[in-house]
């Protein structure tokens, strides 16, 4: 009897533990890795941006500064055509008054001859009323004005006011008078020339105003050849 029972317990054990076994067998266990939990992949949702793109400076292009295009093309206005000459006539009236008229008034000063200071009252006195004429002409035909001498006219600046006595007058008359003659051929080819009634107005201002400069430091006396420019052939 107890021999009877103790088979049923061994048949017992023996179920319990093939039934265990059973269980288990349908379980495998993934193999993990020792690198697991460092994976470089995005994780959906936290907006981890792709590692192929980059996120240094790029090659863009460089933009570079538009530089004002030169005014020289011939444009049309309500006053008529303005042309390459009308323009250069304009600039070039401002540059006279940009360092005449700042050297007359110094000559009504330091001049030796009373009648170079006379001359220069009178000078400086006619540049600061065509000085206004050129900026009113200028602003209405949208001309932009040059606003310091060029590097000759202040070469003559330099020139004239590093001298003195009479020194001082001749260097004055003679640099002034060839600078008036040099314009003087421009005025007439753009009086001439020049379909646009407002130009066509201001260079008989200018053509007045240049000529009276002009007798005006011939009558000092102190002219030489070398206050003309060169003739033109």
């Amino acid at each position: 009897m107890r021999l009877l029972d103790s088979r049923r317990a061994l048949i017992s054990c023996g179920i319990a533990a093939l039934c265990t076994l059973t269980a288990c067998a349908g379980y495998t266990p993934t193999p993990v890795s020792d690198t697991a939990g460092l994976s470089t992949e995005p994780t959906a949702g936290l907006g981890t941006e792709p590692t192929d793109i980059e996120t240094g400076p790029t090659d863009a292009p460089t933009v570079q500064p538009v530089e004002d295009e030169p005014e020289t093309r011939t444009r049309q206005t309500k006053w008529g055509p303005l042309s390459e000459a009308d323009q250069e006539l304009i600039k070039k009236v401002r540059l006279a008054s940009l360092w005449e008229m700042p050297m007359a008034q110094d000559a009504i000063q330091r001049a030796n001859s009373a009648r170079v200071r006379q001359v220069s009252k009178e000078i400086a006195a006619q540049h600061d009323m065509l000085d206004g004429q050129v900026r009113d002409v200028a602003a209405k035909l949208k001309v932009k004005l040059p606003v310091k001498p060029t590097p000759q006219q202040q070469d003559w600046m330099t020139d004239i006011s590093g001298r003195s006595g009479s020194a001082y007058d001749k260097t004055y008359v003679k640099w002034l008078r060839l600078a008036h003659g040099q314009i003087f051929s421009l005025i007439g080819t753009v009086r001439g020339t020049t379909q646009n009634t407002l130009v066509r107005r201001f260079s008989e201002q200018a053509n007045a105003a240049v000529l009276n400069h002009q007798r005006l430091l011939e009558s000092t006396g102190l002219t030489t050849p070398e206050s003309f420019p060169t003739p033109s052939i």
